[in-house]
C-alpha cells in the first residue's frame, strides 16, 4: 500500500531535521577541533618561541658541565737557567656517585665483565694508593650526588692506571703541585707554596709573577653521566705564570751550604751565613744559611737570616769608618796613633782591644789589620756623630736593601743626636748599632767597586709566557766615597791575612786578598747588657788589585773558639771556590803592603 501524501511530507520533514542535526553536530565538532588546534598552536609558539631560550638553558644546564682549566705556576730558575722551583702534574680523582651505585661494566674482546661498587672502590684504591673503605664511603654518602672527590693529588702514573680501568663515572681533574728539585739548595731564599698559597721567600715576593690564571671549559654529559665526545668548549683561556730569573748560582749555592754546615759543626756554632756578591753589578750569587730548609718539607717556618736577622756586626764596620775618614780628607792609610790596649773616658766608660798588648805606634793600615778598637776610636773622633751617620746611610745602612726580601730587616742605627757617649764610640767599630748580613756585604761591594754602591740584586726579572720581561731591577748605582778612599781601604785590608787578625791562615795561592774580621758581642743580658757570646765574621774582597767578588761569612755563638779566626778556614775555602768557579785570573802584581806602624 502506498503512503499517503500526508505521511510522505511528515517523513521528509523528519529526514530534513535529522540532516540539520547532523550538520549542526559536525559544525560543533569542527569548531571544537579548531579550538583545540589553536590551543596547540599557541602552546607550540609559546614553547618554541616565547620560552625557547629559557627551556634551552634548562635543558643544557641539566647535561652541560663546567670545569676549570688550570694555569700552571711559573718556574724559578738560577742565573744559568737551572730550575729551582717547578710545577708538576697531579690529578684529583672525582666521581658522580649517582651513576656509581650499580658499579660498572667493561667489554674486552667481546666479553663483558661487571664490577660492583665495592669492587670498583678497591680497584680505585689500588690504582691510587688510597683507602678502599674511605673511597666507598664517599661514593655512597650521597647516592644521588653528581660530585665527590675520591682522591686528591694523584701522580701521572696513578692517573694512567685510573684511565685504564675505563670507569665511566670517574672524572680525573687536572691539578698541579709545587716541587723543588734541588731540595734545600737556596731553600732559605726560594720559600715555599702550600695549600694556602705562597708563604715565604721569592715565592711570596713574586707571587704575581709566578701565579697562573685559571680558565674554564664546558662539556655535555649524557643520561648515563658519560662525557659526550667532541662536546668540550673552552669558555676562558688559562695562562701559565712567568719564569722568575734569579741571580743565584745553584751549583755555588750548594757548595756554600756544604762548607757552611761543616764549619758550624766544627766550631760548635749555633748557626752561620755566607753571602757572595759580584762586585761589578751587586748580584747576589749565593746566600746560604746553615741547615737550610728543604721547601719540599718546610715544616713550620722558613727563614733567610742574611736578610731577616739584625745583628751588631762588630769590627767589619771599621773598614767603613776608615773609608769615611779618608773621603772626608781627615785621614790617610799612613795616619798615626799611639794605641794602648784600653782607653778610659772621663764619664766612666772605656774601650778595650780584644787582646792585651803593649802601647803600639800604629798607622790607620795597622789599626785595620790588628782590628784595634782603641785605635779606630782615635781616628773616628775626628768626625762628628752626624757626619759618620750620614756615611752609614750612604753605604745603605738603616734601611732595607733593594732586594726587599719578605720580612727583611733594616738594621738599627738609632739617632746620632741622641747617641750616648759610649754608643758614639762603639758605633765606630760596629757595636751599639745593628745591620743585616747583606747590608754588611754591600759595604764591601762598595769599597771593592771603587766607592760606587750597586743596588743589591737577587732577581733579574720575570719572563712572561709571551717573552715580555717585567720586575727588572730599577735601582741606580750611587757614589758613596771617592775611588781613592775605596782603593786605600782595599789596599790596607791586604795586611789582615799576612800580619793581622787572620795571621796564620794559609793564603789563597796566587791571589791578593783583602779581608776584615769582626768579633761582636751579643747583647743578650737583661737590660741590653753584653754576655759572653759572640757573632764572628770575615768579609773579604778578591783579587785586591782587580776586585771581582765579595764574600761575607758569619757564625753565631761559636763555642770551641770565640775569636774571628774561627771563621778563617771557612772563609778561605769559600773564597777559593768562588775564584775557581768563575776562573778568575791570578794576581800579577804584589800586594800593596802598606806600613802598619810608624
Amino acid at each position: 500500500m502506498r503512503p499517503s501524501a500526508t505521511n510522505r511530507g511528515a517523513a521528509n520533514a523528519g529526514t530534513a531535521m535529522t540532516a540539520r542535526s547532523r550538520r549542526r553536530r559536525v559544525s560543533i565538532v569542527a569548531a571544537a577541533i579548531l579550538v583545540l588546534v589553536a590551543l596547540f598552536v599557541v602552546r607550540l609558539i609559546d614553547i618554541q618561541v616565547v620560552q625557547a631560550a629559557t627551556l634551552n638553558a634548562d635543558a643544557v644546564g641539566k647535561r652541560s658541565i663546567t670545569s676549570p682549566i688550570y694555569g700552571d705556576r711559573g718556574t724559578i730558575v738560577d742565573t744559568n737557567g737551572k730550575v729551582l722551583a717547578d710545577t708538576v702534574l697531579r690529578y684529583d680523582i672525582t666521581a658522580a656517585p649517582k651513576f656509581a651505585q650499580g658499579g660498572y661494566s667493561t667489554t674486552v674482546k667481546g666479553k663483558t665483565t661487571h664490577y660492583t661498587i665495592e669492587q670498583a672502590s678497591q680497584q680505585i684504591a689500588e690504582a691510587t694508593g688510597g683507602n678502599t673503605a674511605a673511597i666507598l664511603k664517599k661514593l655512597t654518602a650521597s647516592k644521588t650526588s653528581l660530585y665527590a672527590n675520591l682522591i686528591a693529588g694523584v701522580d701521572v702514573a696513578g692517573y694512567q692506571k685510573i684511565e685504564s680501568l675505563g670507569i665511566s663515572w670517574l672524572y680525573p681533574v687536572r691539578q698541579t703541585a709545587r716541587t723543588y728539585p734541588n731540595g734545600s739548595v737556596a731553600g732559605n731564599l726560594i720559600g715555599f707554596v702550600n695549600g694556602s698559597g705562597a708563604q715565604t721567600g721569592l715565592e711570596l715576593a713574586y707571587d704575581k709573577c709566578l701565579a697562573g690564571t685559571n680558565g674554564s671549559q664546558t662539556y655535555e654529559r649524557g643520561l648515563d653521566g658519560v662525557k659526550l665526545p667532541g662536546s668540550t668548549t673552552t669558555t676562558k683561556k688559562a695562562h701559565d705564570g712567568g719564569t722568575l730569573m734569579t741571580t743565584i748560582d745553584a751549583d755555588l749555592q750548594y757548595q756554600m751550604q756544604q762548607d757552611l754546615d761543616e764549619q758550624v759543626k766544627a766550631i760548635g756554632a749555633s748557626s752561620g751565613t755566607v753571602t757572595v756578591i759580584k762586585v761589578a753589578d751587586g748580584s747576589i750569587l749565593a746566600d746560604a744559611d746553615s741547615s737550610s730548609t728543604d721547601p719540599n718539607n718546610p715544616g713550620a717556618s722558613n727563614t733567610a737570616a742574611s736578610f731577616q736577622s739584625n745583628y751588631e756586626p762588630g769590627s767589619v764596620f771599621k773598614a767603613m769608618t776608615a773609608a769615611s775618614l779618608i773621603d772626608s780628607g781627615l785621614a790617610s792609610p799612613a795616619s798615626q796613633a799611639i794605641v794602648a790596649d784600653r782607653r778610659d773616658f772621663s764619664w766612666g766608660g772605656f774601650i778595650g782591644d780584644a787582646e792585651s798588648h803593649p802601647v803600639e805606634h800604629l798607622t790607620l793600615a795597622g789599626i785595620l789589620a790588628d782590628s784595634s778598637n782603641v785605635g779606630i776610636s782615635y781616628m773616628g773622633e775626628k768626625m762628628s756623630a752626624q757626619e759618620r751617620y750620614a756615611y752609614m746611610l750612604k753605604f745603605g745602612l738603616g734601611k732595607k736593601s733593594e732586594v726587599n726580601f719578605p720580612l727583611e730587616g733594616s738594621g738599627s742605627l738609632g739617632n746620632p743626636n741622641t747617641w750616648d757617649k759610649q754608643t758614639n764610640y762603639n758605633s765606630m767599630f760596629g757595636q751599639g748599632v745593628s745591620a743585616t748580613a747583606v747590608q754588611v756585604a754591600s759595604i764591601f761591594q762598595t769599597l771593592a767597586n771603587g766607592g760606587v754602591r750597586e743596588p743589591l740584586k737577587l732577581v733579574k726579572g720575570c719572563r712572561l709566557a709571551d717573552g715580555t720581561v717585567i720586575d727588572t731591577p730599577t735601582g741606580k748605582a750611587t757614589r758613596v766615597v771617592s775611588d781613592k778612599a775605596a782603593t786605600d781601604v782595599v789596599q790596607m785590608l791586604e795586611n789582615t791575612i799576612p800580619e793581622g787578625t787572620l795571621q796564620g791562615m794559609v793564603p789563597i795561592s796566587g791571589y791578593n786578598v783583602s779581608a776584615k774580621t769582626g768579633t761582636a758581642q751579643i747583647a743578650d743580658r737583661p737590660g741590653g747588657g753584653y754576655g759572653d757570646d759572640y757573632i764572628i765574621s770575615v768579609a773579604g774582597i778578591a783579587p785586591s788589585e782587580d776586585p771581582q767578588y765579595v764574600v761575607l761569612i758569619t757564625f753565631t755563638k761559636p763555642t770551641t773558639l770565640k775569636t774571628s779566626f774561627a771563621a778563617a778556614p771557612a772563609f778561605r775555602e769559600i773564597m777559593s771556590q768562588v775564584l775557581e768557579t768563575y776562573r778568575v785570573k791570578p794576581s800579577t802584581v804584589p800586594a800593596a803592603n802598606l806600613p802598619d806602624t810608624w
